[in-house]
């Protein structure tokens, strides 16, 4: 296997770095069936095998996080895309027979998928296992070289990735890449055939504009506020609690997390108490609870600390469940900030103004006919999810149909992040581009269209020179469409 590079990362040896896997995609036929395989196996053994470390370089990165959240996203949510892009792939990679108009039959239509050459794969710190490997699984399927861009704010963990990822591939076939803004930078210029970034909406405008220089197409997953809808319908104990769970997973550092309830004024006192009672019982003593994760740095806490600041002085009653602070009850560490609630926040405040990521769920009203809820989403950004609770049928259709968002889950959150049979993606301002299982391979493929002609061309009558021939077959053509 090739050895690491030792040095820092520059704009001249990541040139030297995609340029070894760019040559090696000219000097190599497009990789069949056996070795797209092989290396999705080599990155199952690599996830197994590197998983006990690369738990622990997380842990320690965030100060503290849940082992069972990482092991959960982080590490089984790759290997379930994995087992499912090798069971896929062969259907994946057939040729397939396009229909062909009857005015160039007998010739016949044919839709070819070939790998684009040299994907590239900028990588947020929030679940970073899942979120660097996840394109690389449809990208390697699909019959591509990879270079990972990891995020500077987990380093122990990019430093495990980065010292095991050699002993799995070839620099050739699949590479890490560490460092700071400026690597950043540079990663996102290469000249690649696709580049894949999740990460804020505000970096993903500036990865967007550095590839549109290489003419390079891009899949962004970004973010925004997502909303849950709490229909009249509801029962507010069972969404409070699925509610509670997809807010507080990783602390709320989570791209599709519920950003903020919209909730029937009627209804909003009894939903508030059924939220502090879900999260007294799933994260109870939070400050010192090992199954709820540190904010993951002190420049992300003072900003979520800043939102609660800004609601409480304009107004909102904020309900902290914990204490807050730094290293609160040891052994465990980093930023630690309870679960907070956030009543009678009004849409002006700082807290709606940007996304959150992190462990507060502003709860807004409603006048309880679903049409005012559907409005105020669709008022704003396109969010990357949305979650709707409640048991009336028609209000749910009409929230489907009348909103757009990247995904929805329906009486539950998150999950439909987890469909391998299903494109992720967001719309609009939370994302561009969808990938997982054949939507990831299709997205990282280049689907060549190709006409076979046949030996008997009727299109031969259409050749110059010109005239009544020509009229005669026009004729035809318009009738036989």
């Amino acid at each position: 296997m090739n050895m690491r590079l030792e040095i820092p990362p520059t704009a001249d040896n990541l040139r030297a770095r995609f340029d070894l896997q760019r040559a090696a995609c000219l000097a190599s036929p497009p990789p069949d069936l056996a070795l797209r395989l092989d290396r999705l196996a080599r990155l199952e053994r690599m996830t197994e095998r590197e998983a006990p470390r690369l738990v622990e370089a997380i842990r320690e990165d965030f100060g503290h996080r849940s082992t069972h959240e990482t092991r959960l996203i982080d590490f089984e949510m790759i290997l379930s895309a994995i087992r499912h892009a090798r069971k896929h792939l062969r259907g994946w990679m057939k040729t397939r027979r396009a229909p062909t108009s009857l005015s160039f039959r007998p010739g016949r239509n044919v839709l070819m998928r070939q790998p684009l050459g040299v994907v590239g794969v900028i990588a947020p710190w929030n679940y970073p296992y899942q979120l660097s490997m996840g394109p690389v699984v449809p990208a390697l399927a699909a019959g591509n070289r990879v270079m990972v861009k990891l995020s500077e704010f987990t380093p122990r963990f990019a430093e495990a990735l980065r010292e095991a990822a050699p002993r799995y591939f070839q620099a050739d076939e699949f590479a890490i890449v560490t460092g700071g803004v400026e690597a950043a930078e540079a990663f996102s210029q290469l000249p690649f055939d696709h580049l894949v970034f999740t990460g804020s909406t505000a970096v993903g405008r500036r990865v967007a504009l550095a590839a549109a220089a290489n003419l390079t197409p891009v899949t962004l997953e970004l973010g925004g506020k997502s909303p849950a809808i709490i229909d009249p319908s509801a029962d507010l104990d069972a969404a409070a609690a699925s509610l509670v769970y997809g807010k507080l997973l990783n602390a709320g550092q989570t791209c599709i997390a519920p950003d903020y309830a919209l909730v029937p004024v009627a209804s909003r006192d009894a939903f508030a108490k059924a939220l502090i009672t879900a999260a007294q019982r799933l994260f109870p003593a939070a400050a010192s609870n090992p199954d709820y994760t540190s904010i993951i740095n002190e420049r992300q806490f003072r900003r979520l600390t800043g939102l609660i600041g800004d609601a409480r002085k304009r107004g909102a009653l904020c309900v902290p469940l914990g204490e807050a602070g730094k290293d609160v009850k040891a052994p465990l560490g980093g930023w630690r900030l309870p679960p907070t609630l956030l009543l009678d926040v009004k849409p002006d405040m700082a807290v709606m103004q940007e996304e959150i990521f992190g462990p507060l769920l502003p709860v807004l009203t409603y006048g309880g006919d679903v049409g005012d809820a559907i409005r105020f989403v669709a008022a704003r950004d396109r969010p990357l999810a949305l979650y709707w609770y409640g048991r009336d049928t028609a209000n749910r259709d009409r929230v489907l149909n009348e909103t757009v968002s990247g995904g929805a889950t329906i009486n539950d959150c998150l999950w439909h992040f987890g469909q391998e049979a299903q494109p992720f993606g967001g719309v609009g301002a939370s994302g561009v581009g969808a990938y997982h299982g054949e939507w990831g391979f299709r997205a990282l493929s280049k689907e060549k269209p190709v006409f076979l002609q046949s030996r008997i061309n009727g299109m031969r009558f259409m050749y110059p020179p010109y005239g009544a021939r020509f009229e005669q077959m026009l004729k035809l053509l318009r009738v036989i469409g």
